[in-house]
């Protein structure tokens, strides 16, 4: 790419694939959805008090329980004829998607959960600020996880600061929304070189690169520029469903605290690649089935975003422990 087109020598970014895959990480290890190195004396952040639950929801355990059930039901050998559950089992799943009663639901904040755990040494390609060696990520599995908020938080610390860890991180009462609940994933991060995506891109240079890519049948936008799937550092995802705000002075790309620039920190994708960014999957995956087992091989953090879209969290470059500003895109 940049021997045909030099303006993009400039415009090179490293990001980390993170590649989830199912394990139980400890507080040692960078993962998804795992445990956090998190001081014993530090307060537990919450989410911002929304409206009180109106409809029966879930707990996190009813979500990893009926994910477990349908996990294991998937990988068993089955007959033609053969249903995919028992009658308990299914008795089982019923139950536990019926929720609970809202009015026995506690209002006011929640607890936020675990999104993910990064350990400087997994990411070289993202900026750590002086001193700090662990970011972690904590958010509300609800629907207001776009925009400037305390449901989506970030911990930038130094891991050998932690004496004392906290076991038993509390939880939420209950989830309004399972597909932002993430299943365990320890991480094996891969570093890629990626272009900016076509949205980044000066118009003139944008027309040229989509016009040698078509007559190649390739895509710059899936195949190119911007790796899918979860990501630290790097360029931000595509815009897919809408376009982006048009101006740099739009509240979009301002850090919601002090209004100043921000840039793309991590991307929290629904899929680790899809039908048309298939170039992307990594080879030791080449021969296995993407839909077996029920868990798949292009969603192991079984989160889904939107209608199947990308979520990307911008931090503040200035000042990176403010709260972080996320786009589903």
């Amino acid at each position: 790419m940049t021997a045909v087109f030099p303006e993009l020598v400039g415009l090179t970014r490293m990001a980390t694939r993170l590649h989830p895959t199912p394990g139980t990480p400890t507080v040692h290890d960078s993962s998804v959805g795992g445990p956090l190195l998190w001081p014993a004396d530090e307060p537990w952040p919450e989410d911002e008090s929304g409206y009180p639950p109106v409809k029966p929801l879930q707990t996190l355990a009813d979500v990893h329980q009926e994910r477990a059930l349908l996990t294991q039901a998937w990988a068993r050998p089955r007959g033609a004829q053969e249903n995919l559950l028992s009658g308990q089992e299914s008795e089982t799943v019923e139950r536990l998607r019926a929720g609970h009663d809202p009015a026995l639901l506690p209002t006011g904040p929640q607890p936020l959960i675990p999104l993910v755990q990064l350990y400087a040494r997994d990411v070289p390609a993202l900026p750590f600020p002086e001193g700090a060696d662990l970011l972690q990520v904590l958010w509300a599995p609800g629907s207001g996880i776009e925009g400037c908020s305390a449901n989506v938080q970030l911990r930038w610390r130094r891991a050998s600061d932690v004496q004392e860890v906290l076991r038993t991180p509390p939880e939420p009462a209950y989830v309004e929304c399972d597909d932002h609940v993430p299943e365990p994933c320890l991480l094996q991060p891969e570093s890629v070189q990626e272009f900016p995506p076509g949205h980044l891109l000066d118009q003139a240079l944008k027309e040229r690169v989509y016009d040698w890519c078509e007559q190649r049948s390739v895509s710059y936008q899936s195949d190119l520029s911007v790796a899918p799937g979860w990501k630290a550092g790097g360029w931000p995802a595509p815009f897919t469903f809408r376009d982006p705000a048009d101006s740099d002075e739009d509240e979009e790309w301002q850090g919601g605290e002090c209004g100043g620039r921000l840039e793309a920190l991590l991307t929290v994708d629904s899929s680790e690649w899809d039908g048309n960014s298939g170039s992307w999957r990594p080879a030791e995956t080449a021969s296995k089935l993407v839909g077996d087992p029920y868990r798949s091989l292009r969603n192991p953090t079984m989160m889904t975003i939107g209608r199947g879209y990308t979520l990307q969290v911008y931090s503040c470059v200035s000042t990176p422990s403010h709260l972080p500003r996320t786009i589903m895109q």
